[in-house]
């Protein structure tokens, strides 16, 4: 294990798997400023992200001792990232949470993994693939849609232009919430951003609108209300 020189502390995770979605995920939690224990069982990876990381180790997760041993127990927070190895993952997830880590993240592969994750008591299951993919569709669908996030099955909060249509109208009179049961959470003018905007704020045509609601709700308002 190499620690690395000390970093202000916000919050300890532990990362598993340092392939492609678990490398960026270690990465950025490191550049945050976050304390990350990075874990791969390749020993040359666990090498290379000693420089993305407070800790590197190399590790079997599928050992129960080993993960004892560097103190896994004392991160709330784990991402377990392992690439291809679906039974790895599915026994990292339950040694997890049999020594009672707060929240577990995983990466599934396919829906069969993701239905074996849910009955473990995974936290988080995502599909960095799928999710893309959904991501991809709707912009190419739309040129409206800049970005979108999944929050449950039903509700998400998208990145939308504001149209010429709406040019020179304030919250207020658009009344978004009423006539399409959306909420603007946001609104950037000029790269300058203006979290939870006054209803009396002037909306100008190119402005990034962040509005979240129930996707039925959002499909209206961008085809009508846009």
């Amino acid at each position: 294990m190499e620690k690395k020189k000390h970093r202000q502390k916000q919050r300890q995770f532990a990362v598993i798997g340092l392939g492609r979605f678990g490398g960026s995920v270690c990465k950025e939690l490191f550049a945050q400023g976050h304390e990350v224990l990075a874990i791969d069982i390749n020993e040359d990876k666990a090498r290379e992200f000693s420089a993305f990381a407070t800790h590197s180790v190399q590790l079997d997760t599928t050992d129960e001792g080993a993960l004892k041993n560097i103190g896994i127990r004392n991160f709330e927070h784990v991402v377990v990232a392992i690439g291809d190895h679906i039974q790895a993952s599915i026994l990292t997830t339950l040694l997890l949470k049999e020594l009672g880590i707060e929240k577990v993240w995983v990466k599934a592969q396919n829906t069969y993994h993701q239905k074996v994750l849910d009955k473990l008591g995974a936290d988080l299951v995502v599909h960095p693939e799928f999710d893309m993919g959904k991501r991809i569709a709707h912009k190419m669908t739309s040129d409206k849609v800049i970005d979108f996030i999944d929050l449950e099955d039903d509700y998400s909060i998208v990145e939308l232009y504001a149209t010429k249509k709406i040019d020179g109208q304030s919250l207020a009179t658009l009344n978004m919430r009423a006539i399409y049961g959306v909420t603007v959470l946001a609104i950037k003018k000029d790269k300058k951003m203006n979290i939870a905007p006054r209803p009396d704020i002037e909306i100008e045509e190119n402005d990034l609108l962040i509005v979240m609601g129930h996707k039925n709700d959002l499909t209206r308002f961008e085809k009508d209300g846009l």
